[in-house]
């Protein structure tokens, strides 16, 4: 049963992973001409779409993406309570696991993004590939503000050393 319950969780896990990166692309203004940025747009068209000719777009925020992710949401902790044999739950607690995945997968998803655009400019610093401008895009926004209250030291950016320090504090808050 563990072994079912591992699948379900890392597919849809996954599943809101990209519906999340699709959101966040959008967001931070991320260059869609990208080849990662078109896989994560050809993933997720299947069930944006549909929600798009419905769901009329808020600003400059994509209703569609937003009802999409917590669709995913939805159906990931439907599917996890029901595999753990808790039944249905109420509204209050399925809204309460909602807020903590996406809460969870957002600071997982901008650890990982954060530590490889770290690497990605240690490796090769002033290059270019796909994934260091989305990477780019996505990290900038979160790190600019660090960097202003926290210079570099000796021409070392320390920046993505604090992020990751407080998403972590922040993962065990969450627990």
């Amino acid at each position: 049963m563990s072994a079912i319950y591992f699948i379900v969780e890392t597919l849809l896990s996954l599943a809101l992973f990209v519906f999340l990166a699709r959101l966040l692309l959008q967001l931070t203004r991320a260059d869609f001409r990208n080849p990662i940025s078109q896989a994560v747009v050809r993933l997720t068209n299947p069930l944006i779409l549909p929600l798009r000719r419905v769901l009329p777009p808020v600003g400059k925020l994509d209703s569609a993406s937003v009802v999409a992710v917590l669709l995913v949401t939805a159906v990931e902790v439907g599917c996890l309570f029901a595999l753990h044999g808790v039944g249905v739950p109420g509204p209050l607690a399925w809204a309460r696991a909602m807020v903590v995945e996406i809460s969870r997968t957002l600071l997982w998803t901008y650890f990982y993004a954060i530590f490889l655009y770290a690497l990605l400019s240690l490796i090769a610093p002033g290059g270019y590939s796909p994934l260091q401008s989305v990477l780019a895009a996505l990290c900038e926004p979160v790190l600019r503000p660090i960097r202003r209250l926290i210079p570099s030291v000796a021409g070392l950016d320390l920046s993505p050393l604090w992020a990751i320090i407080l998403i972590q504090a922040l993962l065990i808050l969450l627990r």
